[in-house]
This record gives C-alpha cells, structure tokens and sequence, in this order.
C-alpha cells in the first residue's frame, strides 16, 4: 500500500481525551455567569465550534442573547484553570513515523488556538502546524478549517483526495469529506457504523491501531 501523501489530525477526541477539560471549564463559567447548573453535555454536539455549544447550554435556561458571554468566559477558565487533557494512544508513534517518512501532518481543530497550545506545551508533542477555532471564518463542519491546514503543508487541491484526516466527530468527518479529503474514523465518540455513513473509509479505535495498519 502506497502511504498518503498526508495527514490531518482533529484534536478532542483523536489525539486527547479533553472532555473533563472543557466541561469543567464550561461547568465553572456557567456557574459563574448565571449562578447556576449547568446542564449535560449531548454528545450530539461533539465537535462542534464553542460558540453553538455556547448557544445550547444558554437555550437549556432561556438566555440564548447571553451565548457570547458565557463562550467568552469559557474561554478564560479553560486558560486560567488549564486542565492538561488525557493523551490518547499512539500519538508519539505515529508523528515520529511521519516525520521519519518526511511525510506533511498538522492539526486542524474547533477548539480555542490557546487551549491546543497550552496542552500541546504540557503533552510535549511533535505538532508544528496548527489550526485552531480563531483561524477560521466558519468552522467544521465547513471544509474550510482541513482546506486552510492542507494549504499551510502545501498541498494543491489535486492532491487534497490522498490526505488522510482522522475524525472522532461526525461534524468534523463532514467537513474532511466536503474538502475531498480522505476521512479516517477514530470511533472514541462515535461508533464504526456512524461514522462510516457519514463518510470515513476506515476507521480505528485510537490512532495507535491506525499506527500499526500504516507501518504493515
């Protein structure tokens, strides 16, 4: 099997576990903002920007105008209180096979550039290139945040369809496919049958799985 020319990463949910860190950071800015519980997260929102999770969790208790309020807010505890999220399997394995293939790989998330940054500080990981919420006018599940990374490791779009990006989330496999894009489906939020009907070719239970299937 010829390798990918490259490889696309999302963040929460493919190379970490930052569920505690962003509920948490959501939890204490609500409490904060409203003096109130915050409601569950569904995980039908996973994935998607800060700002439409800020939308759901305001509409629960009637204050959607308050949206920008509390998303702002969020985003200062999630600094302020930095919880270093859970490295997922296989990270370290397979950004040193890349960079020993010479092979062009980066991050294209939703979540907030400080938080990627703080947490790829505290993970020490290999990732130079690095896109987060604020480098996009729309986010997943527009292409724009994987055509934007793609871009930036110099690719033209002729090449985008041999680029693999790995997807825990529908909304972000949505977006790998509307950039013609190759999407591979890491199943920690979702499971194969889901993410294969919104368009992962393989999927993979963490990346170090889909690790050993590249270097066979």
């Amino acid at each position: 099997m010829a390798l990918p020319k490259g490889f696309l990463f999302d963040f929460d949910g493919v190379i970490v576990d930052s569920f505690e860190s962003h509920y948490a950071a959501w939890t204490s800015a609500f409490k904060e903002l409203f003096d109130k519980e915050i409601a569950p997260f569904p995980k039908s929102f996973s994935g998607k920007s800060p700002m439409i999770i800020s939308e759901y969790f305001c509409s629960v208790i009637g204050k959607e105008k308050h949206k920008e309020d509390l998303y702002h807010l969020k985003d200062q505890h999630l600094d302020t209180h930095f919880k270093v999220p859970t490295l997922l399997p296989g990270i370290h394995e397979i950004t040193s096979f890349l960079s020993e293939e010479k092979i062009p790989y980066g991050i294209a998330s939703n979540a907030t550039k400080q938080f990627l940054k703080n947490s790829i500080h505290h993970l020490d990981l290999n990732f130079s290139v690095v896109y987060g919420l604020q480098d996009y006018v729309k986010p997943k599940p527009a292409p724009e945040a994987y055509i934007s990374l793609a871009k930036a490791l110099k690719f033209k779009e002729e090449s985008f369809k041999d680029i693999w990006v790995f997807e825990d989330s529908l909304t972000g496999t949505n977006a790998a496919r509307l950039a013609g894009m190759t999407p591979i489906g890491i199943t920690t939020n979702y499971s194969q049958k889901e993410l294969k009907e919104v368009g992962s070719i393989l999927t993979f239970p963490t990346i170090l799985e889909a690790y050993q299937y590249l270097i066979k």
